[in-house]
């Protein structure tokens, strides 16, 4: 089956807001193919789907933030954000067989995201023990040049070292 929308598309669409993956109603409403103006009006009509770890709304301060990023913003006097539970519920509020397909396809690229940010956890961490050894490694291969050091010794520098003089 053909990709309704390219996970690419919508991997540029999400941003991190407030420590949470959201995305903009703007960028949902046309993915959608629908006004953010319905689409908000569907999610006040239902607005007890939408709890603020589903939904909220952004600051001036941040609308001003992300117009740096997306320059329609900078007009917009209130926009809202949807976090990847908040998209999922979209689909219950926006019941057209379009809005169900961009659904999974959102939800998919979620979960990819997922993935990757696992990844990058998992690989840190392999790469952090890694220098631990590098390190003991490091310290072990310094103590067998000194000894190679002391074996190399001429036996005048031994017994400078030692103290002994030969007589």
């Amino acid at each position: 089956m053909k990709e309704l929308i390219p996970v690419e598309v919508i991997e540029r669409k999400i941003f991190m807001i407030r420590g949470h993956k959201v995305m903009l109603d703007s960028d949902l409403a046309s993915l959608y193919g629908i006004g953010t103006r319905v689409l908000n009006q569907a999610v006040k009509r239902n607005i007890e789907r939408f709890p603020d770890d589903f939904m909220f709304s952004l600051t001036r301060d941040e609308i001003m933030r992300m117009s740096q990023v997306v320059t329609s913003l900078k007009f917009s006097k209130n926009i809202n954000v949807f976090t990847e539970q908040g998209v999922a519920m979209l689909s219950s509020v926006l019941r057209s067989k379009k809005s169900v397909q961009v659904n999974i396809a959102i939800m998919r690229t979620f979960v990819k995201l997922r993935r990757i940010l696992s990844g990058h956890k998992e690989l840190a961490f392999k790469l952090a023990e890694l220098e631990k050894k590098i390190e003991k490694h490091d310290s072990e291969i310094g103590g067998i040049f000194e000894a190679i050091r002391q074996l190399m010794r001429t036996p005048d520098e031994y017994r400078k070292i030692t103290g002994f003089t030969a007589k």
